[in-house]
């Protein structure tokens, strides 16, 4: 990660859709410009690197972001750091979302605030992962152009099934499973 500078965005062909995580520094500053510069959205993630950077630097990154994602400790940090709060920042990008764990989550886009519930867990065994199953549901549903509240819905879901397996990287369900489990939580269909 301390060398997450060598490598470049466009060093990647047909890239459409980005994130920035929480890495070295100097990569996460160098890979938000280079995303930004070269006109490909993506999602700023700060994660445990909230404390690296000042409070102009986390504005820009929100600034050259399109969508920004933290929990709710993250966002607390985030609001210290800057002197803004959530909504102030939501008006800076396309969509600011903040998890809350079991409570769901707040995704603030379109001068709107929605709320999204989580499914009740059917075991909870490790929490390693789930931050990263959410954020993948959301970079899917952005991806497919899917509006906030069923992009929300499926990045709720997948952390909730991350949850129910150990490690951050083991739990195996098929897009008919995921499917399905959307329908039964939610009440409506989507195609994966």
């Amino acid at each position: 990660m301390g060398f997450s500078e060598q490598n470049h965005v466009l060093d990647a062909q047909g890239v459409a859709l980005g994130i920035v995580s929480p890495d070295g520094r100097a990569g996460m500053l160098q890979h938000a410009h280079e995303f930004h510069a070269a006109g490909i959205p993506f999602m700023f993630d700060p994660g445990q690197g909230i404390p690296m950077f000042g409070s102009d630097e986390l504005l820009n990154f929100v600034r050259q972001a399109d969508y920004v994602t933290v929990n709710d400790y993250e966002a607390k940090l985030f609001q210290d750091k800057t002197g803004k709060t959530i909504e102030e920042l939501s008006k800076l990008t396309r969509a600011f979302i903040v998890t809350l764990g079991a409570q769901g989550s707040i995704i603030y886009a379109n001068g709107k605030e929605m709320r999204i519930p989580t499914p009740t867990a059917t075991k909870l065994l490790d929490p390693t992962g789930c931050g990263d199953a959410y954020r993948a549901g959301l970079l899917y549903g952005i991806q497919k152009g899917w509006d906030w509240d069923t992009t929300g819905r499926l990045a709720s879901l997948l952390g909730s099934l991350k949850i129910a397996s150990r490690g951050g990287q083991n739990h195996k369900q098929t897009r008919e499973e995921i499917v399905a489990l959307f329908q039964q939580h939610f009440g409506y269909s989507i195609s994966l």
